[in-house]
């Protein structure tokens, strides 16, 4: 089985710019993660009118740019449910500036939260856990780094936000999300 990986984040970003779509790659890879979390079966191929109405007024997208969002889904759908807790969260790369790529995180959490909405999910449907999960998610969209504090120390505590984040949308998959298709064994008597 070949292994599938997006193209690097600045690839991604001129892609959807020369398309013309108000969209970062963090965005979307976070509205289609919080679409998997929140219990969509990506093989029903619903998720692309949600994605068009979210990011482009319901407009289809350009060829490119589609086939970016088929692949990010593909893969965040691989990572979920593959059980290796391999699920990543997409953002700039780490030569970029820290403001970047906590904008970025901030970015793809808000979408995240959106996604699970778009999917008809809400906190009545949710296990405590999950909610608590939800009010961490919120307050970290609003988090952003300070420019006057230690950026060493910062990027220390960013690198613990990034993983609090992963756990969590593993969590709410978990919980809601589509489980993989397991082969029942016949039973050797």
């Amino acid at each position: 089985m070949t292994q599938v990986t997006l193209p690097e984040y600045s690839n991604m970003v001129s892609t959807l710019r020369a398309d013309s779509l108000a969209v970062t790659p963090a965005e979307m890879h976070g509205l289609l993660a919080g679409m998997l979390c929140g219990g969509l079966d990506p093989e029903l191929g619903n998720w692309m009118p949600m994605l068009y109405d979210y990011t482009n007024d319901g407009a289809g997208w350009p060829h490119e740019s589609k086939t970016l969002a088929a692949t990010s889904i593909g893969l965040a759908s691989q990572q979920l449910t593959g059980g290796q807790m391999d699920f990543e969260v997409l953002l700039p790369d780490e030569s970029e500036s820290l403001l970047d790529r906590g904008d970025a995180l901030s970015e793809w959490v808000s979408a995240f939260i959106a996604g699970i909405g778009l999917v008809g999910i809400t906190a009545g449907k949710l296990s405590e856990d999950s909610k608590e999960v939800l009010a961490d998610l919120t307050e970290i969209a609003q988090l952003g780094i300070d420019e006057d504090d230690d950026m060493e120390e910062q990027a220390l505590l960013f690198e613990q936000v990034i993983e609090h984040v992963r756990v969590c949308a593993m969590t709410l998959h978990a919980e809601l999300g589509i489980k993989p298709q397991t082969e029942e064994k016949p039973t050797l008597h």
